[in-house]
Order: C-alpha cells, then sequence, then structure tokens
C-alpha cells in the first residue's frame, strides 16, 4: 500500500473517532456554557413544579379534607394525584433506578462515564445503555422544546445536560426522584406513577411489590412496547433487583399480559358524584359573609391545606356515608314494591350549607346519573304547611279555627273538582292544626279557597319555590303539591320555616374555595309568628295521631318538626323536617316516573327521614324553638267537645277561648267561628215531593264527579261516600257490578271512568252518576 494510502485510512479513522466522541465533546464544551445557560434559562425549582402539578381529575372533599368524590375533568392525558418519595414503594424506587439511572446518586446531572461507554459503543456499533440521566429526562419533561420528538437530537441533548446540571444544583436527590416518577409517560395515556398504579395493578404506588415495580420500570423505556417486549425487559430488571434463583419469566409474561390490558382506574369513584359534576361545572356555588357565630358552627370547614385543584365542599363526608347507607338500606326494604330511586338533601339552618347531597340510590337504579336532589318532582302534601302559614299570618285562620272535612265539590273551569279524603268517612269539623298535622286534604282545598290560589302561589316563590306556572294555571290542586318542585328547593323552603320565616340561599362551597360572590341575603317571606305556630303543629304528634298513629316513625325522642308528601299515582314520596339546627329532605320514587306499589310517606321516604335526623343529633340535643313577639299562648275549647281542650298559640289579637259551631234560625249550620270557611254545597238531591213520594235519586257523588285520591294515605282507607234519597229496597251498582244494598254506602275507588247506578227491588235502574277517580290504584 502507498504512503498516501496507509494516510487515508488514519485520516478515515480518526474522522470515525471523532464522529463516535461527538456527544462526549459537545458536552464537554457545554460545560464551559453553564454559567450563561443557567443565567439565561434558570430551571424551576422544586416548590414551583410541585404547585403547578395538575391531576387529570378533580377531587372534591369535604369540609375536613376527606375525600368524596373523584371525577375525571381532562380528557387528553390519565394524571392521578401528586405522590410523595416516601409514598412510592422501595420496589420501585430501586427498579427505576435500576432501569434508568444506576449512578443517580453518584453524578451532578450528567453520567460522564455513561457518556464515554455510549461513545465509545458507536465507535465501534455496540448496543450500550443510553447516556441520559434521569435528571436530563426529567428536564425534557419540565420544558417541552428539550423533550419534544422524544429529546434525541444533539440540542435537545445539550440543553438537557445544561438543565440538568442547574436541576442538581437547586434541587436534593430525593426532589428529583419524587418529580421524575409524577411526571414520566408510562403507556398511552397515562402519566405518573399514581394513575399508572392505579389503572394497571389496581393499588396505590405503596403497595408495588417487585414484579409490579419491574414492569412499571419496563414501561419507562418502552412505553408502547407489546406485552411480550414489557415481559422480557421486566424479567431482566426484576433479575438485577433480586439476585438469586432465575425470575420466572413466564409468569412476569402473564402477568404483563393481564396488566396492560386492566383497566381499573375509574373516570369517577366516591360517595358524592351528583355533587362533584355541581360543583365542578360550578352550580350553587355560594360563598357567604357568615356572622362569628356562624363561623363557630361545627357544619364550617377546617382551614387544612388541600393540594392543588382539590375543591373544598361544606359537606360532612360521615354524614354523607351515612345518608347514602340508610337510603340504600330502606329501598332494599322496599323491594317488591317497584321502588328503585331516592334522595336526600341535609342543610345547615344556620349558614344554607349543604351538608349532605345524596343524588341518587346509585347500584340500585336504572338511572344512577339523575340527580334527585335536583330533578323536579310533584311535592304533594309537603306544601300545606306554606298554605297555613299563609292563611295564619292573613288572621284568616288560627290553629284553633274550625275547618269542615266533609264532601265538597267545587267547580273549576275543567268541571267539578273533589277533593279526598282517606278514611270511610270525613272528620267532620277539626281544628286548623288537626287538619294541618293529619294531613287532611279537604280542609286543605277550602284553605286555598280562602287564601285564593294566586297569594298562595306568590307566597311559595318567597319561600323559594319558583313555580313555572302561575296560581291560576294550577288552580285549587295547587293545595295538593300540583307544581313541580326539586328536593333541594323544597328542603330550603323548610328551612324558611325553620328560621322562622327568613329565607335564604344554599351553598355547597366552603368558605373561601372560590374567589368573590356571596350568598343572598336572607329576607323575610313569611310572618315570624305563623311560620311558629305552623312549626309547633308538625312537631305535634297527638294531632297527627288521627292519621298516623301515636307511635309512628314521625316521632323523635328530640324536638323535630316534619312533613310527609305523596304525588299523583304513588310516583313520588317525600319526608321534609327540621330540629334545632338541621333540615332534611327525603325523596323516595323512581327516576323514570313510574308509580310506586303502596308505599306513602310513612312507609318510604320518612324511615330515612328518621334515620339521618336520629344521626345528627345522635350526640346533641334539640329544643323547641322560643315564640318570637306577637305570639301569645291561650286556652281553648271546643263546643260539642269537637277536640279536648288546650293551651294554643295565637297571633296576639286573633285568640279566644272558644271555638264552637253558630246556631242560626233555630237550626245547626256548618259554619264554624273565628275565621273559618263553609262553601255552598254543590250536591243537592231534585227539589219536590216528600222523602216517601220521591222516586230514589243519588244525592252523591253527582253526575260528572271527578274524584281526586291522595296517595299520601294508605289506600285501603280511601272511600267514596254513596249517598241517596228515596224510600224502597235499593241497590247500589258499580260499572254493572252489585255492590250494596240501602241508602248509603261506601265504595273503594281505582283510576278511571265509573258509571255508579241505583236499582230498585225489581232490578230496574231508579238513577245514575258517570264518575272519573284520578290518583293512585288500590292495591
Amino acid at each position: 500500500m502507498t504512503r498516501a494510502g496507509i494516510a487515508g485510512q488514519g485520516a478515515g479513522a480518526v474522522r470515525a473517532v471523532l464522529r463516535a466522541l461527538r456527544p462526549a465533546l459537545a458536552v464537554c464544551g457545554a460545560a464551559v456554557l453553564l454559567g450563561v445557560s443557567a443565567a439565561a434559562h434558570a430551571a424551576p425549582s422544586f416548590a414551583e413544579v410541585r404547585r403547578d402539578f395538575r391531576s387529570s381529575e378533580t377531587r372534591v372533599v369535604d369540609r375536613d379534607g376527606v375525600l368524596l368524590q373523584r371525577l375525571r375533568t381532562d380528557a387528553s392525558m390519565r394524571r392521578g394525584q401528586w405522590v410523595a418519595l416516601d409514598d412510592v414503594s422501595p420496589a420501585l424506587r430501586s427498579a427505576m433506578l435500576l432501569s434508568e439511572d444506576r449512578r443517580f446518586y453518584e453524578h451532578s446531572g450528567v453520567d460522564w462515564r455513561a457518556v464515554s461507554a455510549a461513545a465509545w459503543g458507536r465507535l465501534w456499533h455496540q448496543r450500550t445503555r443510553g447516556a441520559s440521566t434521569l435528571t436530563m429526562q426529567l428536564a425534557g419533561l419540565l420544558d417541552a422544546d428539550l423533550g419534544r420528538g422524544g429529546g434525541r437530537d444533539m440540542a435537545q441533548k445539550l440543553g438537557q445536560a445544561v438543565t440538568a446540571q442547574q436541576l442538581e444544583r437547586g434541587w436534593r436527590k430525593d426532589q428529583i426522584l419524587e418529580a421524575y416518577l409524577n411526571l414520566v409517560p408510562f403507556r398511552g395515556e397515562l402519566v405518573g406513577i399514581d394513575a399508572l398504579s392505579r389503572t394497571l395493578f389496581g393499588k396505590a404506588a405503596h403497595g408495588l411489590d417487585a414484579r409490579e415495580a419491574a414492569v412499571a420500570a419496563a414501561l419507562v423505556r418502552a412505553p408502547n412496547a407489546t406485552p411480550a417486549a414489557v415481559a422480557r425487559r421486566a424479567c431482566a430488571v426484576l433479575a438485577e433487583m433480586e439476585p438469586g434463583p432465575k425470575p420466572d419469566c413466564i409468569g412476569i409474561d402473564l402477568f404483563a399480559q393481564a396488566a396492560l390490558q386492566r383497566r381499573g382506574y375509574d373516570a369517577s369513584e366516591g360517595i358524592a358524584p351528583h355533587l362533584a359534576r355541581v360543583v365542578v361545572r360550578g352550580g350553587t356555588a355560594l360563598v357567604p359573609s357568615l356572622s362569628p357565630a356562624e363561623r363557630e358552627s361545627p357544619s364550617q370547614p377546617s382551614k387544612q391545606a388541600l393540594p392543588p385543584g382539590d375543591i373544598r365542599t361544606t359537606l360532612s363526608a360521615p354524614l354523607q356515608r351515612f345518608a347514602v347507607q340508610a337510603l340504600d338500606r330502606q329501598l332494599r326494604e322496599l323491594k317488591g314494591r317497584h321502588v328503585e330511586d331516592g334522595a336526600v338533601v341535609v342543610l345547615d339552618n344556620a349558614s344554607g350549607a349543604v351538608l349532605a347531597w345524596v343524588g341518587s340510590s346509585g347500584a340500585l337504579s336504572r338511572a344512577a346519573e339523575v340527580d334527585g336532589v335536583l330533578a323536579l318532582r310533584q311535592p304533594g302534601s309537603t306544601l300545606k304547611p306554606f298554605l297555613y302559614g299563609e292563611a295564619i299570618a292573613e288572621r284568616r285562620l288560627t290553629a284553633a279555627s274550625l275547618l269542615l272535612d266533609s264532601p265538597e265539590q267545587i267547580a273549576t273551569a275543567s268541571g267539578l273538582y273533589v277533593p279526598q279524603n282517606y278514611d270511610r268517612r270525613f272528620k267532620g269539623t277539626v281544628s286548623a292544626r288537626t287538619a294541618l298535622a293529619a294531613s287532611l286534604n279537604v280542609p286543605a282545598v277550602r284553605t286555598l279557597v280562602m287564601v285564593s290560589p294566586d297569594a298562595f302561589f306568590a307566597q311559595l316563590q318567597a319561600v323559594g319555590l319558583p313555580l313555572r306556572e302561575s296560581g291560576g294555571y294550577f288552580g285549587y290542586s295547587l293545595a295538593l303539591g300540583s307544581a313541580e318542585v326539586s328536593l333541594l328547593q323544597l328542603t330550603n323552603a323548610y328551612r324558611t320555616l325553620a328560621n322562622g320565616g327568613m329565607a335564604s340561599g344554599t351553598r355547597v362551597l366552603a368558605e373561601g374555595a372560590t374567589p368573590g360572590g356571596t350568598a343572598p341575603s336572607a329576607h323575610r317571606a313569611l310572618d315570624a309568628g305563623a311560620a311558629f305556630v305552623v312549626g309547633d303543629i308538625l312537631s305535634d304528634p297527638n294531632a297527627r295521631a288521627r292519621t298516623f298513629g301515636t307511635d309512628s316513625v314521625l316521632s323523635t325522642r328530640f324536638w323535630t318538626a316534619v312533613k310527609t308528601g305523596t304525588s299523583k299515582d304513588m310516583r313520588d314520596n317525600w319526608a321534609v323536617g327540621w330540629s334545632q339546627r338541621y333540615t332534611v329532605g327525603v325523596w323516595v320514587g323512581n327516576a323514570a316516573g313510574g308509580p310506586m306499589w303502596d308505599v306513602s310517606g310513612v312507609s318510604g321516604a320518612a324511615p330515612v327521614w328518621a334515620a339521618v335526623m336520629g344521626e345528627l343529633h345522635r350526640r346533641q340535643p334539640s329544643r323547641a324553638p322560643a315564640p318570637p313577639p306577637g305570639v301569645v299562648q291561650a286556652a281553648v275549647r271546643f263546643g260539642d267537645a269537637l277536640e279536648a281542650p288546650r293551651t294554643e298559640w295565637f297571633l296576639a289579637g286573633t285568640e279566644q277561648p272558644l271555638f264552637a259551631m253558630d246556631s242560626i234560625a233555630g237550626g245547626r249550620r256548618e259554619a264554624p267561628a273565628a275565621g273559618t270557611f263553609d262553601p255552598k254545597n254543590a250536591a243537592s238531591g231534585p227539589a219536590g215531593g216528600s222523602p216517601g213520594s220521591a222516586p230514589p235519586r243519588i244525592v252523591a257523588p253527582v253526575d260528572g264527579t271527578i274524584v281526586a285520591l291522595d296517595p299520601d294515605i294508605p289506600p285501603r282507607h280511601q272511600r267514596v261516600r254513596l249517598q241517596a234519597a228515596g224510600g224502597g229496597a235499593l241497590r247500589w251498582q258499580v260499572d254493572g257490578t252489585p255492590l250494596a244494598r240501602g241508602t248509603e254506602a261506601g265504595w273503594l275507588p281505582w283510576p278511571g271512568r265509573h258509571r255508579i247506578q241505583l236499582v230498585d227491588a225489581a232490578g230496574r235502574v231508579q238513577d245514575e252518576a258517570r264518575i272519573e277517580v284520578r290518583g293512585a290504584g288500590v292495591r
């Protein structure tokens, strides 16, 4: 070979060496520029990185920082919570360092030995471990420019080396490793060790064993590799972690195949999914200015610092969990009665803070996503307290005023409206106290005639029940709850009664949880005296005994006031009431709107209400409120011993010692004194003739009657009273089927159109009336 040829070969070898050493030379040259680069591109501090970290999910916590619900809010990636290094298993830390950076605790950001080894391997075309340290990889994760495209070109490697040196000077080694584990992508959308461990292994990072740690470390090196390739890499890592017997690579292969297919990290998890959706999208998030007394209330949240992105609410996690369990138990008790949904809400009387929000029955429901706290439903008899409160405030009634509980037919634009009670016979004359506490329908409709639907509509608006239509639209059926309200609205309206007629909004975000905004200021929605009297009535177990008995589930060992209600066709079932400190509302029914089977307010929602209220007052008392100014107590008695003598509460100036029926023109008139109501009887028999000579006729019900049943009452007690005038042997037929003999009978109604006939002894039809029955069927 000539001298020129030898020289050429030597020059080629030198060029090859220089190309192989170029990365090392570049990094060495970069060291000269570190001071200038550090000044120009300062690396962030660990505190800044930790502060700016955002999970792909929002954690909704209670007032003390206890997790209520985890809800995914970022669909671009799956990143869990920041995990402190002390909460990462030692096996994972060991596997990660063995796989990615053996000399992590020896170098200062750049592993010069690894750089030299990589250069030498490149010279001789040998495969070697990469020269990027864990700190350099972290630099690429912190700076998008340094990590774009994998961060493999020379400029990016140089920038990573510079930033790594800065990180090593400003951070501790444990901080670098902690940040890396929380920011590194593993596979697909999974970023950070929390998301990886919960998704693939179904556990927290502190519980990962050696095999799981080896798989995790293998994924860092090749996030999108096939399960078989991941298993091979994991087996190699495990062999280094546990020197000795060769690891079971076949078992690891099977394990990796299963783990990489697992998706155990649900998008939403917890005990308050409906509340979480409300607060994440910003609904009902009111932050009021509280008085010092309210700030000292146990319902106020603690000041414990929260991780970034967490939302602190006013709820109590233990109470929320108890309410969920109480609702679940009751619905399981009602199995077989076609009821699967329910909702519970608990409010703090003083602040309006929501303490529990159970939107559905969860797994028991076929419509678990529907929020029963916000869904609009017919409230049934639960609107009656506001009707009587309005009548008392207008001084049309007192708690002792007498009302007729007798058949009534009220002419409306759509025909006769006939409210129906539940007993075999009407109660006759009762006091307003008995009528409200026992939930009698006819007296309630009579009271609405006095007050007027429009005035009642305005009263409901004032207490926070924004009905969609006017009072005239609903007519007299508004007394029995024909409008639609939500459980949250209705419960807060009852909180108005608990606060002496002062109404204000609710809030679900803890104080300081969101900037700006104040809760609506309280306003007078109902006369304080009227609210007090209504509360006293609803807390009286003796007054409700005619309907519910003296030992019902509504009777608590501490002071409470409560009302139940059921909508038409038994579609909605309610129990709402308050104590000295809390207001609790419960709804039971079907989210799809289907009717329940023989479920009333006492058997459906009331047991849940009683359980939650009992839990609230397990260790604290509830005392009756003191009467406000302008309310007096006086002894009363009733003529004809209609009710037992008692002491009664009155608005000052409306009290009187005796309540009795008036005598007019030598006869008795069913018109009670003291502002009660006696509408004209719309049903009357034909005129002329003596009872003995007049042909038999149906007196009640009259033709065209519409009977409205109340599903809040046990169906077996509901009867339509049939009355006839005329002599002879008479028989009743309903839809052609014999029913009873005589001039009077009771018929157990069924929804639909019916033909009632009066038949003589010879089988001839003497009279006929066609009626329609609306409401729940009798089972």
